[in-house]
């Protein structure tokens, strides 16, 4: 989830690898289905395996999407910057280290990755294709928790970025893994993602009447974390 790096190099002294905007748009439009494979695929395994027990199937619904993150932004990071998020791609927006024409064809390639991810998960776990999430999240304690996982993911992606690119996989799947429980929404963080568990009504689903207030604080959360790090981070010219 760094900014857009379409060239690479594995030597320092090879010429750098150009990676094309069709490469860029497959990369987040598989890497969010891939994650929302996860999510939804996770969710409903531990469902059905913890016996009723809600703490257990959102201990392995953490678990297993917390890894995959790790992996998938290890995986597409140098080929799309990884975003696989609406609001990471409009705080690079922002940040002007994206063009706006490349930023909507992102959101829009991770608006059809998560989709067709809910899709694939539905498919191997036998579950209708087509659903309609009854899982109402409503509440301002609901959006505030959306505002702050979502401020946070953005603070430490720019954070990262900033100090120790090569971290930021880690970093991400870790903070994602620790906001699950310390956010009463467990952390969707995510406009592409809350469109797609609007999906499914499975455990991992939200309503589609609760995902506009969610949307909404999660860019507000994006949107203040890039003004607010924007200040913090900015190098200032020495005496």
């Amino acid at each position: 989830m760094m900014e857009v790096a379409a060239e690479t190099s594995p030597h320092p002294e090879a010429p750098p690898v150009t990676f094309s905007l069709a490469r860029q748009l497959v990369a987040e439009g598989l890497g969010t289905a891939l994650l929302l494979t996860v999510v939804i695929g996770s969710g409903i395994m531990g469902d059905r395996l913890s016996g009723g027990n809600v703490a257990i199937a959102l201990l392995g619904n953490t678990i297993s999407t917390g890894a995959a993150l790790v992996v998938l932004i290890t995986i597409f990071g140098s080929l799309s910057g990884a975003h696989f998020n609406p609001a990471v791609t409009l705080a690079f927006l922002l940040k002007r280290e994206i063009k706006p024409i490349t930023a909507v064809l992102f959101i829009t390639a991770q608006m059809i990755g998560a989709i067709a991810g809910v899709i694939a998960a539905h498919a191997m776990f036998g579950e209708a294709i087509l659903q309609v999430s009854t899982k109402l999240r409503d509440g301002p304690a609901q959006m505030f928790s959306e505002f702050i996982a979502t401020f946070g993911l953005l603070a430490t992606i720019l954070g990262c970025v900033r100090f120790s690119t090569g971290f930021t996989p880690v970093a991400v799947g870790l903070y994602i893994t620790s906001a699950y429980w310390f956010t009463a929404s467990t952390s969707f963080a995510n406009p592409a993602v809350t469109v797609a568990r609007s999906l499914s009504n499975t455990f991992a689903g939200i309503a589609p009447s609760s995902a506009p207030a969610f949307i909404v604080a999660q860019i507000l959360g994006a949107v203040t974390a890039v003004v607010l790090f924007g200040w913090l981070l900015k190098e200032e010219p020495r005496p």
